[in-house]
């Protein structure tokens, strides 16, 4: 089905969704400053070809859907839960697989916690459980995304280089296109890649309260959240699984597919 602008918990957003309404639900959540274009429509082709009836949406401040002033977003994570949970009612969807990839990840948790009845599982991907002593950030990452952006297209390709931390398998021709479009369509190009930074996140959930099924996927490379994120994850969760992508950074590259969808697939029966 088409992009479409839905009113979800008070404001517009853009949903997209691939496959039967009558197959269960997997709502896929991107993390900061990205649309839901990077949930690649391959992948939620691949998706809902195995009977899943797949969601994804812009967040706030990113592609179509509501744009706040650059430096003020004047909402916070409650608010990114609330919209999920919101698309899922718009959409006439009682309960959903929730798929929440980097900063996202405190999105599903959340939602887990404040919503359980509307949630069947959690997946996170390339996330983290934010705890104390974890490994810190590349610092070639830390340098990167402090440069001032002479060029968008180049400073975003940049950045998914980094992020996928010289990965031989990066595809930068994919990635160059994948940035025209997402650029092209955003409402506020400056707002999308500032306002989540500064949102008031709020107190974390309990970890070890949230009895749902977990999959954790993490890439084995991640610059962002190196590896020990993950296995941090798993000790806290009480119901939680972990896929280690090889060569992998914080992405979740076409290369890994083949292992990712049969996971999700087993995971969310």
């Amino acid at each position: 089905m088409a992009e479409r602008i839905i009113v979800a918990n008070g404001v517009e957003l853009c949903v997209e969704t691939f496959g039967r309404p009558t197959d269960d639900a997997i709502l896929l959540i991107h993390g900061a400053s990205a649309s839901m274009l990077w949930w690649e429509d391959e992948l939620c082709e691949r998706i809902a070809a195995g009977r899943r009836y797949v969601i994804r949406f812009d967040n706030r401040d990113t592609g179509r859907s509501v744009s706040y002033p650059a430096g003020e977003p004047g909402y916070t994570l409650g608010d990114l839960v609330d919209d999920a949970i919101g698309v899922l009612d718009e959409l006439h969807v009682a309960r959903a697989h929730l798929v929440g990839r980097s900063m996202a990840g405190a999105t599903v948790l959340k939602a887990a916690q404040l919503y359980p009845r509307r949630v069947q599982t959690l997946t996170l991907v390339t996330t983290t459980s934010g705890e104390e002593g974890l490994s810190p950030m590349a610092p070639e990452f830390v340098e990167y995304v402090r440069r001032t952006p002479y060029d968008i297209v180049e400073h975003l390709v940049g950045l998914m280089r980094v992020y996928s931390n010289n990965s031989p398998f990066f595809d930068e021709h994919a990635v160059r296109a994948l940035c025209k479009r997402d650029i092209a369509r955003t409402n506020d190009i400056a707002a999308c890649l500032t306002n989540h930074f500064l949102i008031d996140f709020g107190e974390p959930p309990d970890l070890t309260e949230i009895y749902k099924p977990v999959l954790v996927v993490h890439g084995d490379s991640d610059p962002v959240f190196p590896l020990d994120h993950g296995y941090a994850l798993i000790d806290a969760l009480p119901l939680a699984a972990l896929l280690v992508l090889e060569h992998t950074g914080h992405e979740l590259p076409r290369y890994t597919w083949d292992r990712f969808v049969p996971a999700l697939l087993h995971h969310t029966v």
